[in-house]
């Protein structure tokens, strides 16, 4: 019989909110500089309801949210932690538990359940209103008759990306930096059971994984280097993501997303004087950012920081996955000349599944389902596991 696994729950204030959009005056407390943001934030692109779009600075629950620890039994300490980064437009952790649930078993690490900005609980309750979604969906089909794609599960995140696609990089770099602080806060020994003297991995899907290799490969003051990087259905630059799903984004926000982001980036950052900032001067967190988002832009220090962290890598690709292909997935990580040494495993399941959803729990699969995922995760147990 497997150990039972205990849960554990905590508050947790960010500090790096501040960066958001939603005023026009920025502290970079890295260089002490007073940054002045001109960029308007009204626009009407892509927005129908001010609730959605409202500033992204002042949202209490992204400021100020819970979060949760799933614990090798009634463990009063730990020294041994994993964070789980999540996928796009989430809304809660009830797939990921049984995933936290196996990793725990088979490491004795505690798996923190920890939540981007604005998804899980970290996005207003209004967002998962299915029939105020709903209402907004078909608004938005009759205002963009050519959308794909679009429902009650994506409306919110698609309306307010599509409205300001620069809200990717903000909440990213915010999310980064809360996995800083959380890091510094449990090295000072203010956490109730995480011990100052931790060590911690990382288990990332999805859009998750692009916050872990940006973690990993920036390596803020080494607290990085002996963490390991596993990716699951993850790992591929942003501009080789095709993530238009009713589950993910809608069409009209993946177009506004790709031509900001990937087409039209480097003129933006000229505008823009706070994205030139943390994207151009001296935050290498925004130089990694930038190599993530455009496989040929960013290869070369791309690849050279891969390079340098290829023995801390694992990923494992679904091979029905057409989100995030895994040919895509070894592009970015074994380089172009396949000169890095990740090693990347595509394995395929007998039945149909998809990337939003790789374990299905209806009953025709249940069994099947439970079986794949032990499977999955036991490869990365034995790679966490493996000195």
């Amino acid at each position: 019989m497997k150990n039972e696994v205990d849960s554990k729950e905590y508050n947790f204030e960010s500090s790096s909110y501040k960066i958001l959009p939603g005023t026009t005056d920025y502290y970079c407390t890295k260089h002490h500089l007073d940054l002045v943001h001109k960029y308007s934030f009204y626009t009407d692109v892509g927005t129908i309801k001010d609730d959605i779009h409202i500033k992204d600075i002042f949202v209490p629950e992204n400021k100020s949210f819970s979060y949760h620890i799933i614990t090798p039994g009634n463990k009063l300490r730990t020294k041994k932690i994993i964070f789980l980064f999540h996928g796009f437009n989430e809304k809660d952790w009830t797939k990921y538990v049984p995933w936290a649930k196996t990793i725990c078993q088979g490491t004795g690490s505690s798996i923190v359940l920890f939540p981007m900005a604005f998804h899980m609980q970290r996005a207003p309750k209004d967002w998962s209103s299915k029939r105020e979604m709903y209402l907004l969906s078909e608004r938005r089909k009759k205002r963009y008759p050519n959308v794909l794609n679009s429902t009650l599960s994506n409306v919110a995140i698609s309306m307010r990306l599509h409205a300001m696609p620069q809200r990717f990089i903000w909440s990213g770099l915010q999310t980064y930096y809360d996995v800083i602080q959380f890091i510094e806060q449990c090295k000072e020994g203010k956490h109730p059971y995480i011990h100052k003297d931790f060590e911690f991995n990382i288990l990332a899907y999805s859009i998750g994984g692009f916050l872990a290799q940006i973690l990993k490969l920036t390596n803020h003051k080494q607290y990085f280097s002996h963490a390991k990087v596993g990716l699951f259905c993850s790992g591929a630059t942003f501009n080789r993501l095709s993530p238009v799903s009713k589950f993910i984004l809608d069409s009209e926000a993946n177009v506004a997303l790709y031509s900001y982001l990937v087409e039209h980036l480097d003129k933006f950052i000229q505008k823009d004087n706070l994205l030139r900032h943390y994207m151009q001067e001296d935050h290498l967190e925004g130089e990694v950012f930038y190599a993530m988002l455009d496989y040929k832009k960013g290869r070369e220090l791309r690849e050279k920081l891969l390079k340098r962290h290829e023995n801390h890598f694992y990923a494992i690709t679904l091979k029905k996955d057409t989100v995030i292909p895994s040919f895509e997935v070894i592009n970015t990580l074994k380089g172009a000349y396949r000169d890095i040494n990740i090693p990347v495993d595509e394995i395929d399941f007998d039945r149909e599944y998809t990337h939003e959803n790789p374990f299905p729990t209806n009953k025709k699969s249940a069994a099947q389902s439970e079986s794949e995922l032990n499977n999955v995760f036991k490869r990365f147990c034995n790679f966490y596991n493996t000195k």
